[in-house]
Formats: structure tokens, sequence, C-alpha cells
């Protein structure tokens, strides 16, 4: 540890850091409608999120490496500066084609905060005190991903949408002073080859399958050219990055990283874990919304139980981690994940609200500890160069398995959706009056009797989408049952390698 910083400030930086950057993977859903109603742009609607997801997953992994040759002060610098382009970009935009390419500038700086602000704190905490700043961390994370939602739209409500991306300026000029000031990095660093073939076919890799995970099903049929198109070229460009990384001298992603079983059980737990999650973030808003009623704020405010639950599981989890494995604490997590899965998957129109709420917190004291467990065992016996690396492939792979889960979840919910549907409602209710189930004004309109049969039918198609939740929740408990036995207290006779 650098006897020049200042932890305390420092860790302020990273927390406001955070905040920031995951805070914009979600505000901007809610603000969708009041955007496209000023910019127009309907068509574009789904790359103003893919733009953001895209840029971020491709930098993740490169910055990690970056920090671990170059540094990590810089880069995180770097990625507040670019952030904050973006942001001002993003609330001047007048067209929504300007809007997807300044969320893309936005993205690329995100990229650099979440991994390098983890790092960090294993090079400037005492091992005895990470795992409660990690706890923290994670609680800030979860807070800000599911606070964004409502945010989002108390923000667009009452002051106009581009106050969704101001709001990133304060923030991150704090954030900016208080890492430049206190932040006192050692000189000495990894001096490497950058692995430029590697990380080209990473980027390419990652753009093609997302961008086919975005448009697949919606702007085109998932049988069309152009998805599976972009599905073999992410195949191609995902095969091509292990040949290139298994003989690069210093390779994006080391794969001897993978050879530590702590590390791999870690990222992909992570993975899985990352798609539950979203599920929940998604589908339980539009359950209050299209279900019992409840308008876009009301059902951001349900959410506020599962994100002070999670807040509370992260913290709970890093403070916990110097006395327990960190298999047993996911162990403990994945068990509570589970039941609140099963609960949320007996959901019925008549379920009173504040059984709901109970399922949320369940559902939040479950996932809640992942924010913090599995940043700190990936990291745990990395070497000091390659903790970058280890922290950004593991966000890496928790921002594809969201992305996984947003996607295939969403198939499943719509098919189960129509398929519910009586034939008569099928080209009303798909084809262009869906929303109006979640419009208060709307939905007023619509016969008590056919509102009840359409209700039941989304009743149950959200319901058989939590309990496939089930599915990666049993492969995430097969890795944690796979984890290797370390705690945090361990990692003092890593930390000098």
């Amino acid at each position: 540890m650098n006897r020049e910083t200042k932890v305390k400030p420092v860790m302020a930086a990273l927390l406001l850091g955070i905040f920031m950057a995951s805070l914009d993977n979600t505000i901007v859903a809610t603000s969708m409608g009041s955007i496209i109603g000023d910019l127009g742009g309907m068509d574009k609607y789904v790359w103003v999120t893919s733009a953001y997801l895209v840029a971020e997953m491709a930098g993740m992994p490169i910055f990690g490496k970056l920090s671990d040759m170059y540094g990590r002060k810089k880069f995180f610098i770097f990625g507040i500066l670019l952030f904050l382009i973006g942001s001002i970009l993003c609330g001047t935009a007048q067209t929504m084609v300007q809007l997807c390419v300044f969320r893309a500038i936005q993205g690329i700086g995100g990229s650099a905060l979440m991994p390098i602000a983890f790092t960090i704190i294993w090079d400037v905490v005492p091992s005895e005190s990470r795992g409660k700043m990690s706890g923290l961390f994670g609680a800030v994370f979860g807070l800000s991903s599911i606070a964004g939602p409502l945010l989002g739209s108390f923000i667009t409500d009452h002051i106009h949408w581009r106050w969704i991306f101001y709001i990133n300026i304060p923030i991150g000029l704090l954030a900016l002073g208080l890492i430049a000031l206190f932040y006192n990095e050692s000189k000495t660093h990894s001096r490497q080859i950058i692995d430029w073939a590697g990380a080209i076919f990473l980027v390419s890799f990652s753009v093609s399958l997302m961008f086919a995970l975005e448009l697949g099903g919606d702007t085109y049929s998932w049988s069309s050219w152009q998805i599976i198109s972009l599905f073999i070229l992410s195949v191609v460009c995902f095969v091509a990055f292990l040949i290139i990384e298994k003989y690069a001298k210093d390779p994006i992603l080391p794969f001897d990283l993978f050879k530590e079983r702590l590390y791999t059980t870690s990222v992909l737990t992570g993975m899985f874990y990352g798609g539950v999650f979203m599920v929940s973030t998604i589908y339980i808003p539009l359950y209050i919304q299209g279900v019992t009623g409840g308008s876009a704020t009301n059902s951001g405010l349900l959410l506020l139980p599962m994100m002070v639950t999670s807040s509370v599981g992260a913290a709970m989890g890093g403070a916990l981690a110097n006395k327990f494995s960190y298999r047993s604490i996911m162990i403990v997590s994945s068990i509570l994940l589970g039941i609140g899965a099963i609960l949320l998957g007996t959901l019925e129109p008549s379920t009173p609200r504040w059984m709901l709420t109970i399922y949320m917190m369940i559902v939040g004291l479950g996932v809640g500890p992942s924010f913090s467990i599995l940043g700190m065992s990936a990291i745990q016996k990395a070497l000091p160069q390659q903790r970058g690396s280890a922290s950004s492939t593991s966000s890496f792979l928790r921002a594809l398995g969201m992305t996984l889960g947003i996607t295939i979840f969403g198939v499943i919910q719509r098919n189960s959706f129509i398929s519910g549907l009586p034939e008569s409602f099928k080209q009303n209710v798909v084809g262009g009056n869906s929303r109006a189930i979640l419009s208060p004004e709307l939905r007023a309109k619509i016969p008590a009797d056919i509102l009840k049969q359409i209700t039941d039918v989304l009743s149950n198609s959200l319901t058989t989408t939590f309990l496939w939740t089930l599915v990666p929740l049993a492969l995430a408990f097969v890795f944690i049952l796979l984890m290797s036995k370390e705690k945090l207290s361990d990692s003092q006779m890593f930390q000098d390698k």
C-alpha cells in the first residue's frame, strides 16, 4: 500500500464512479418514451441501450489489461472524463442517431470504471479491510442497478429526460477531483506488449453477439440472414480470439487465471447470477404495472425493498468474508435466491402487495452477496499484475450474463404470453396495443372481462419466466459447490506475490 494515498477519499471516489457507471445501465429505460417523443426514431429504440452495453462490455477486458500495464489511476481518470463527455453530449443530442453515438462514448468510459475500481481496493486497502470495502462497493452496485428505473422515471416526470445524463456531471467531477488528489499510485507496473489482435477480435465478438441478441426477434426474426450472420461472426471471432490468446506473449485474457479453481468458478457463477438478477429487476415492475395496474412510478417504488435488501446482503457478504469461505456464503446466497425465484413463480393476480414485497426482499438478500463476494473471490489469487485483467473479466462475464438473461428470458416471456392469448386477442394485443395494459388511462377503457383474461395470461407468462430462472441458478449452484474453500483472510499470503 502506498503511504501517501488517502484511503477514505479514494474509496469515496471509487464508490461514486461505480454508482455513476452502473446507474446508467438502467436509468435510461424508463425515459425512452419521452426521449422518442422529443427526438423521434422509434426504429432506433433498441440502439440507445445496445450502444452503451456493447461499448461497455467490449472495453472492460481491454481497460483491465491496460491498467495492469500502465497503472490504474490514469485509466480510471480517463474513464471518468470520457463518461462525462459522453453524458454531456447525450444531454444535448438532437437526433436518435446522435444519442446512440454519444451513448457508445459513455459506454467506453463506463467500461474503465467498474473493473478498475474493484482492483484499486486490493491495491490500497489492507487485507483485513477488503471484505468491508468490497461489501460496500457491492451494495452501491446493487443499489444503483435497481434505483436506475426509479430515478429515471422521477427525473423524466418532474424535470426533463436530458437531466438523467446531466446528473452525472457533479458526481463525476467530485470523483475525478478525489481520485486525482488523493490516490498516489506506485510507479511500478508490468511492462508488457499490447495484444492488439486479441483486443480486435474480442471487441468484434462482443459487438456481433450483442447486436444479434438485441436485434433478434424484434428488428429481425431469429431465422433472418442478418441475425444468423451476426451469430456466425461472433463464433468465428471468439474462436479466433481463443487461438490468438493461446499464443500471444501478453494476452488480453491470461489463460493462467482459469487454471485457478476459485477464479473460474467465481466468474462463471457471476455470469449466471447476472441473468437471474436482470429478470427480477425487469419483470417485477412489469408484473406490477401489467397485472395489478400500478403506475410506472409505483412499480419503481416497489423495487425499493429489493434494493435495500440487496444492498444489505452485499454489505453482509463482504463483512462475513473474513470469517467464512466464499463458498459457504454463496451457498446460502443461492438457496435464498432460489427460494425467492420459486415464490415469485407462485404469484397470482390476487396475491397481496405485501406478500410480493416479502418475496422481493428474499430475492434481494439472495442476490446481494454476489455483488461483493464474487468480485473478491475472482481477484483472490491473482498476482498484482493480473488483478486488472481478473476484475475486468469477471465484470465482462457478469455483463454478458445480464445481456443473455434479458434476451433469453425475454423470448420465454413473450412466447408464453402470446401462446396463452385467445386467437381473437392476438392481433390487437401483440400487434401494437400491448402497451395499453401498462397505461392506467388506456387500461381503464378495456372491458373488465377482456382485461381479466389478458392480465391472467400476462401473470402466467411472468411467473413461468421467474420459474425458468431456476435453470441458470442451478448451474450457478453447481459452480458454487465446485469453489475451493478459501476465505478473504487467506488473501494475505497472496498480496506480496
